[in-house]
């Protein structure tokens, strides 16, 4: 009797066991139906969904708001710093921003709608403003400036940007009036939740450049709404293109495209230079006199500027580049270039220069700077470009090949330069400087190669706009030995120096194949005296040096280092 109870049990427990294992197999089976299967019919709203005025740039969002509507619409400060202009500067002490093209300058401050636009004033139909710590400037104004495309949707508030030139393709739900919307889903799968049903018609955005599935098209609607669609439910209906800025060509590329920049800059000190003696000069067709220099931390010019002398250059169908210094002092450069206000005084009284010289350009020299006040001096280069511009001025920045050294080299940001100038000029000479603890040459030529190429190659200067600084001078190392220690020291000469000497002492130069030059040793009163040339040979390799890397050209320091030999050799860049 026991026995048949524990059966009867035992296929109770049986039976339960197999429904509830056919229950699962069926909730299963439902799952797999639901989630494998059929479209997922559940909505969602976007991440950015109860955010006040969302701009988006490429269909993404970018974390940023927009302030104001309509014709009061403002921007973020640093949306622009990280999708327009990199370049836009803003300075505390004033509560200023600074916008610079290639053509304009526009100096705006927070709360007022006075303003200046190459430092001539204009009035703001809206002022800049700061809230919560963060400066939003007028969207028209940037539309006017950049060639932006703003557009706002009044209902989400969404906020889209373009920038000039951009494009991307439009597309169109398929369909007529009455048929079913197509969903547009969160991920690129029919499972995915709908972040919003789109009526036939609906004209969206194709942004899925990078999505490999051509299955899907990552889309964006005017509203902001932006997710997956099937390609099969879009039709293609062409581009939109925000209209590229109209391009005026600046002076360089209408005087210089194609045509070799053959320069000397000319040492101005006490006395005047007197072109009467200079003798022939073939092939310059550029010339750089060091006649103006930053005199005081509020950005003051002093001038030794000569009329006489650009007249004569002028008749010698010379361009006149004259070059400007920041007086090679560290402290007075952080200063002067400190404000806009200071940086502008120096750029106005230059402008002004220009005018009264009939200059044809402006070359700039600053040296010894600490590497904190880099920024400051491509912000200069920036402001001075267009205003420069406006004048029809060749602007050219001299730099040096790069190094670790701060004052000398680590402050300049040769890429930002090479933007904001017409020409960069390598001064690639001082391979071994005057107090060098080592003898050497003054610019070996795979040094010289060297610098150039890391400066096209780390920092993407176009090779047209670098312009081959060559040395017109050498050192004549002297090394004595006292106490059983070298000690070496040198004194920089010219050419016409250096073949005196050769003649004097009845010296043969051999050649130095590792520096690409002549090389001489002589003995003299328990010294030894030793020289790397600059003649003929190394100016001439130099020249192929700057055709075979395409540069701009060569400039030469400093005429009175010259002889007529140089001039001959220099030349042959131009053919």
């Amino acid at each position: 009797m026991e026995s048949r109870q524990r059966q009867g049990r035992t296929k109770k427990r049986g039976s339960r066991l197999r429904r509830f294992i056919g229950l699962v197999i069926i909730a299963a089976a439902a799952y797999w139906v639901a989630f494998y299967v059929l479209p997922n019919r559940q909505h969602t709203d976007p991440d950015w969904k109860g955010l006040q005025q969302p701009i988006f740039v490429k269909g993404q969002l970018t974390g940023y708001s927009a302030s104001g509507t309509g014709d009061g619409l403002l921007l973020p400060l640093p949306l622009l710093q990280e999708y327009v202009d990199s370049a836009i500067r803003y300075e505390e002490a004033t509560k200023s921003v600074i916008l610079s093209t290639d053509n304009d300058l526009l100096y705006m401050q927070e709360d007022s709608t006075s303003a200046s636009l190459n430092n001539e004033p204009v009035q703001l139909r809206l002022a800049p403003e700061e809230q919560d710590g963060v400066t939003y400037l007028p969207a028209d104004s940037l539309e006017e400036l950049y060639g932006l495309e703003v557009e706002e949707d009044s209902n989400t508030g969404a906020v889209l940007l373009m920038t000039a030139g951009e494009s991307v393709p439009i597309g169109t739900v398929k369909g007529k009036a009455g048929d079913r919307t197509k969903a547009l889903r969160s991920e690129a799968t029919i499972h995915a939740p709908i972040v919003a049903d789109m009526l036939p018609g609906t004209v969206v955005r194709i942004w899925n450049t990078d999505n490999k599935d051509e299955e899907w098209l990552y889309v964006q609607m005017s509203s902001g709404y932006a997710g997956y669609i099937k390609a099969e439910d879009i039709t293609a209906d062409g581009e939109k293109t925000v209209e590229q800025q109209e391009y005026e060509p600046t002076r360089a590329e209408r005087s210089w495209k194609g045509k070799a920049v053959n320069l000397f800059w000319e040492a101005v000190y006490e006395r005047k230079p007197n072109p009467a003696n200079f003798g022939e000069l073939p092939g310059i067709n550029v010339v750089s006199p060091t006649w103006f220099s930053i005199v005081d931390v509020n950005g003051n010019v002093r001038s030794k500027a000569d009329k006489a002398y650009v007249e004569w250059a002028h008749k010698q169908d010379m361009e006149v580049w004259a070059l400007l210094s920041n007086s090679f002092d560290a402290d007075l450069t952080t200063e002067a270039l400190s404000s806009y206000e200071r940086r502008m005084t120096t750029i106005v009284q230059m402008l002004e220069y220009a005018d009264l010289y009939d200059l044809d350009g402006i070359n700039i020299d600053f040296e010894n700077v600490y590497t904190k006040d880099g920024g400051n001096v491509t912000q200069f280069m920036r402001e001075l470009k267009p205003m420069a511009q406006a004048k029809n001025l060749i602007v050219s920045i001299d730099v040096t090949p790069k190094s670790n050294s701060e004052m000398w080299s680590l402050f300049l940001d040769r890429k930002a330069l090479g933007a904001a100038a017409d020409f960069l000029i390598v001064m690639a000479y001082d391979e071994h400087w005057a107090s060098s603890p080592k003898a050497g040459s003054v610019a070996s030529l795979p040094w010289v190669e060297n610098s150039i190429s890391r400066i096209i190659e780390e920092d993407d200067v176009p090779a047209e706009k670098l312009i081959l600084g060559v040395p017109l001078y050498t050192r004549i190392w002297t090394e004595t030995t006292e106490n059983g220690e070298t000690k070496v020291s040198s004194k920089a000469v010219g050419m016409k120096t250096v073949q005196e000497l050769l003649a004097e002492k009845k010296l043969t130069p051999s050649f130095d194949n590792k520096t690409g030059q002549h090389y001489v040793e002589y003995k003299e009163d328990g010294s030894l005296y030793r020289i790397w040339i600059e003649d003929k040979v190394s100016l001439k390799a130099r020249v192929e040096l700057a055709k075979s890397f395409g540069l701009g050209g060569v400039a030469s320091w400093t005429r009175s280092f010259g002889t007529l030999e140089a001039w001959e050799a220099l030349q042959e860049i131009s053919k």
